[in-house]
Order: structure tokens, then C-alpha cells, then sequence
């Protein structure tokens, strides 16, 4: 879950992702410090994780894409109604059912170093990311385009075989600079780390480990922000972060239900912070390695997930801040099957299957089958005190069956890259964003089941397959919910994931900061047009970023 609005892209996320305040900040100024032509201050956030990987396109953590969303622009947008519009794109409109897509870019944007984006940059955009070589996992939104034509400085159109439903979403993908990465290799290129934007902020330093700061673009074409620096510090434990919210060294986390209910009240809080609180676009799911031999039976799966108590996961986990959740969908929205329920406690039920599996009891109570007991890991990120509760709790209620579960923790940036991208691990405890579009071929598709794949449980069904295929080439809304109900009733059915819970967003943001305005797309989705009032602002910041030509 992230505090910024959900973007098109699909991403794994670090579920109440929060933000601490970086050693090396200076100390606040007292108002009267302040002088008349100060920057518009600093906002300091917190990760547990660190960014990996700078391109969007390569990248599949909340961090990075954090981070880039921050730097880059992108043809369109979503509005605060969750509604796209125009960014980057001074017009665009679609033709011939649906199947062709015409952009023309505003004049003037420009890159960092002065040069100009146009067409040329879209056209770049779109074939390094359907390039084979660059294996990106969000390829097919732009390999479903046929034909991509530049027809001047300004204006290109994607042409389609057939309606794409995800057409529109496509088009809020980052732009990437075609006179900067055009003959490198892209997935090894300085530029994940020193990238080159058009968006409201530029990379200013990148401490690894330690904290990533981006200074206002005053080449901006919406207008310089007013916040001067944006910090984000990488520090791998909840609680320091709360600690230094408490201190006032934070301006903005995202609050766990325990902090939220009964740790951030009173005069003081009501005083320097806001709290906010919406239904996360976000769900937490325990997902299976279809390649582990015990979880290639779906009896196997289905049984764990019926010794699951998700009722006891929102209230123990959330303290009843939150849903239980029955599929990749948000409760209420349109894709969102309309009468299927949470997998439901049924130990009785999750006995026989394991029996019909061929797994017994031996005298310690340890089930096996064929001398081997039903031993496996979960798998989840360190410093995330919530998935490392929910993985505790499974474990005891797996353990009244005689599973045996171990809780493995791995840092952030490991975690990914070598053990959830490459496929090695039993199980494990992750969320997803829930993006607008319903389509969700990247993440269950079979085709994606590979190395650097967003399907990384290697769940293959010819079925869903299909339906996805269906689904993301039809126009009419009401035959493609009716698509992903059926698709939600084959993943209940087959359990691939175990989904566990919808969190609630519940941000908290220090009162300095104006601008706020809370929407359905939830409270980042105008961070560019934040402001401090003079009198409010905190922290130095060098005229050096407002004389940049």
C-alpha cells in the first residue's frame, strides 16, 4: 500500500509503507529564521524498503516506483475522481472503436538537461519496453499496440489489432528519454540510478541504504513545486519510525491500527498531525510456489487456506481496521464479485482433504505422507512488524492440523530480487496494489510465470488464461465483470493465493503541510501542489535550486 494514488502499473508493495526522518536533515528553524526568499521547505518520508531500480519498467517494488512517479510524466493521469486525464499529453482521443489512440504532447516539456520531449521519446518508450531483450514485466500493455507512428514533433498514435481494454491505463506509463538511453542496455545503464526526468522533482543524491533526497524541477511545465526537497529515509523498523514521528522529526507515515486508535491521540497529535482513513487499493495474500511438491496439490492449498482464520487476522492484525478479502479486487468496485465469500474457517473440511492427499498423523501429532512431513517457510520482508504478525498467526493456526510453518524474514531489496523475482521460496506473505483497470494479465497469466515475472508462484490454469485474454479485448464493462467474477471463482477454488485481508489506508501528516485534499484517489495525488505558509516552513533549504535556468 502506498500513499500515493494507484498508478497503472502493477507493483508488489510494502504494506503500510511508512516514513522516518534521516539523520543528516538540519535542525528545524524557528519562523523568524526564515528569511523572505526561502524555498518552500523540506517534507521527510520514511521506507521500510529502498528503492531498486529507478525505470519504472524494470522495477517491481513500491519503493522505486515511489520514487520514479516523482521524476518522470507520463501521457495521462488519473484525477483526484480516479477519472484519466491529460499530463503530458495536451490532447489525446480514441477512434475506430476503440482500436486507435491519438496523443499530441504540450509544447515546452522539458527534460532535465534542457532537451525538449516529444513523440520521439513516446516512440523510444515503447520499443526498448517491448523489446524481448528488455524483459519487462509490464510489456504486453504496450506489445498489444500493432503499429506505433510518430506523425510529428508533437503527435503519435498506437494502433491495435483489436479493443484493449487496458489501452487507456497504458498511457500512464512513464515517458523515458530517447536521446539519453537510445543505444545502451537498459537493464544495465547508470541511469536506474542517476536517472534523467521531466517530471516535478530531480534526483538529488542517492546515499544507498541510508536515504534518497529530489530537489523541485524548476523546468517543471506545471509550475516548480513548492516544497523544495522531499527526503525519503531508509529505515527497516516500524517502531523508530513512530518513535521519530512522536519526536516531531516526521512529517508524514502511515499509521498501523494499533498507533492510529490509541497511540496518536490527544492535544498534541490533534495539534501537529492530521489523520486520514480510507479503504486501502491494496490486499494481502499468502501466496503458494506452485512448484513446491506439497502445493502443486490444490487439495494441499485449499486445506491451508481453510485453517486460516481471516476473521481473527482483521481483528487481531488490523484491530477491525480492514476486510477480509476474497480475491485481487477492492470490495465495492465493479470487478469486485458480488456474492463470493472469504474462504471460511472449516478445519473438519481441511482434515480431509489433507487425508485424501495421503497425509497422516504420526505420533508426535506431525503430519507426513510418505515419511515426509508437511513442513514448509513463509517467506516475508524484515521490518514489517504487520506481515510478520499475520505470518505468526497463520503459523499457530496451521499448527492445530500438525503443519509446521516457519516465519523467515530477508531484507527488502533481497527479498525481491533474489527470493520473490527468481521464484525461491514456499510460500510467501506480500500485498498488491489494486490498480483502476481490472486487468490483471501480468500477475496470473501464464505466460508471466517466469524469472522476473509478476506471476513468481508459477500458477498456470489454461482456463484463467483464457479469461484474461477475453476479458482485456472487451468493451462492454458488464461482460467483463462477468469474465473476472468467473475468474475469481476459479482462484477460490484453486487457492494459488490464500487472500487474507483489504487494509485500511490510515496516513497521518504533519499540519505544516496545506494543499490536502482527500479525494478517491486518497491524499497523494496532488503531492506536486502541497505548500508550507512562510511562517510554518521548518527546514533550510539552498537558493541553489530556484536560480537553475
Amino acid at each position: 500500500m502506498t500513499l500515493r494514488s494507484s498508478k497503472t502499473m502493477l507493483f508488489v508493495i510494502l504494506a503500510f509503507f511508512l516514513f522516518a526522518f534521516p539523520a543528516s536533515v538540519a535542525p528545524p528553524l524557528a519562523a523568524g529564521d526564515i528569511g523572505a526568499e526561502s524555498p518552500g521547505d523540506r517534507i521527510i518520508f520514511g521506507t521500510i524498503g529502498e528503492a531498486s531500480n529507478l525505470i519504472s519498467y524494470l522495477s517491481s517494488d513500491t519503493p522505486s516506483h515511489e520514487v520514479a512517479d516523482l521524476l518522470f510524466v507520463a501521457p495521462l493521469r488519473y484525477n483526484k475522481d480516479l477519472e484519466p486525464e491529460p499530463w503530458a499529453a495536451e490532447t489525446w482521443r480514441m477512434e475506430d472503436g476503440g482500436k486507435r489512440m491519438i496523443f499530441t504532447l504540450r509544447k515546452g516539456i522539458l527534460w532535465e538537461d534542457g532537451t525538449e520531449l516529444t513523440a520521439w521519446d513516446m516512440e523510444y518508450t515503447w520499443k526498448v519496453v517491448t523489446d524481448p531483450a528488455t524483459a519487462s514485466p509490464y510489456a504486453e500493455d504496450f506489445s498489444a499496440v500493432k503499429e506505433f507512428r510518430v506523425i510529428d514533433r508533437y503527435t503519435f498514435e498506437a494502433v491495435y489489432e483489436k479493443f484493449f481494454a487496458r489501452s487507456v491505463a497504458s498511457w500512464m506509463s512513464p515517458i523515458l528519454p530517447k536521446h539519453i538511453l537510445e543505444g545502451q542496455n537498459i537493464r544495465d545503464t547508470p541511469f536506474s540510478r542517476k536517472p534523467v526526468g521531466a517530471g516535478p522533482y530531480r534526483l538529488k543524491s542517492w546515499d544507498a541504504g541510508s536515504s534518497i533526497v529530489l530537489e523541485a524541477s524548476p523546468t517543471y511545465f506545471e509550475g516548480q513545486p513548492d516544497i523544495a526537497e522531499v527526503v525519503y529515509r531508509i529505515i527497516p523498523d516500524e517502531s523508530t519510525m513512530f518513535m521519530e514521528t512522536r519526536a516531531g522529526r516526521l512529517d508524514v507515515m502511515n499509521l498501523n491500527p494499533l498507533q492510529y486508535l490509541r497511540q496518536t491521540s490527544g492535544e498534541w497529535w490533534e495539534k501537529e498531525f492530521a489523520k486520514y482513513r480510507y479503504l486501502a487499493s491494496v490486499y494481502i495474500f499468502m501466496g503458494f510456489n506452485m512448484e513446491h511438491p506439497a502445493f502443486s496439490d490444490v487439495r494441499v492449498r485449499r486445506a491451508i487456506s481453510m485453517a486460516v482464520n481471516r476473521d481473527d487476522l482483521v481483528s487481531g492484525v488490523l484491530l477491525g481496521l480492514g476486510e477480509a478479502a476474497v480475491g485481487p479486487y477492492k470490495p465495492g468496485t465493479w470487478a469486485h464479485h458480488p456474492t463470493l465469500k472469504p474462504m471460511a474457517e472449516n478445519l473438519d473440511e481441511a482434515r480431509r482433504l489433507l487425508a485424501e492427499a495421503g497425509y497422516a498423523k504420526d505420533a508426535a501429532g506431525v503430519l507426513r505422507k510418505d515419511g515426509k512431513a508437511l513442513s514448509f517457510s513463509i517467506l516475508t520482508n524484515q521490518g514489517n512488524e504487520q506481515r510478520i504478525l499475520t505470518a505468526t498467526l497463520i503459523q499457530g493456526q496451521l499448527a492445530r492440523l500438525g503443519i509446521e510453518a516457519k516465519i523467515r524474514t530477508v531484507e527488502w531489496a533481497a527479498f525481491i530480487r533474489e527470493f520473490v523475482n527468481k521464484g525461491r521460496f514456499d510460500a510467501v506473505i506480500l500485498g498488491w496494489t489494486i490498480t483502476q483497470d481490472p486487468d490483471i494479465f501480468q500477475i496470473w497469466h501464464s505466460s508471466q510465470a517466469h524469472d522476473g515475472g509478476l506471476n513468481f508462484t508459477r500458477y498456470r490454469n489454461p482456463e484463467v488464461d483464457a479469461i484474461l485474454e477475453e476479458a482485456r479485448a472487451t468493451p462492454d464493462k458488464e461482460t467483463r465483470a462477468r469474465l473476472y467474477w468467473k475468474l475469481q471463482e476459479i482462484l477460490d477454488r484453486d487457492q494459488p493465493y490464500c487472500f487474507l485481508f483489504v487494509p485500511y489506508a490510515l496516513p497521518i501528516v504533519q499540519r505544516r503541510f496545506q494543499g490536502i485534499q482527500p479525494a478517491l484517489a486518497g491524499i497523494m495525488y496532488n503531492f506536486d501542489k502541497w505548500r508550507v505558509p512562510r511562517e510554518s516552513r521548518r527546514y533550510p533549504v539552498s537558493l541553489e535550486l530556484r536560480q537553475k535556468p
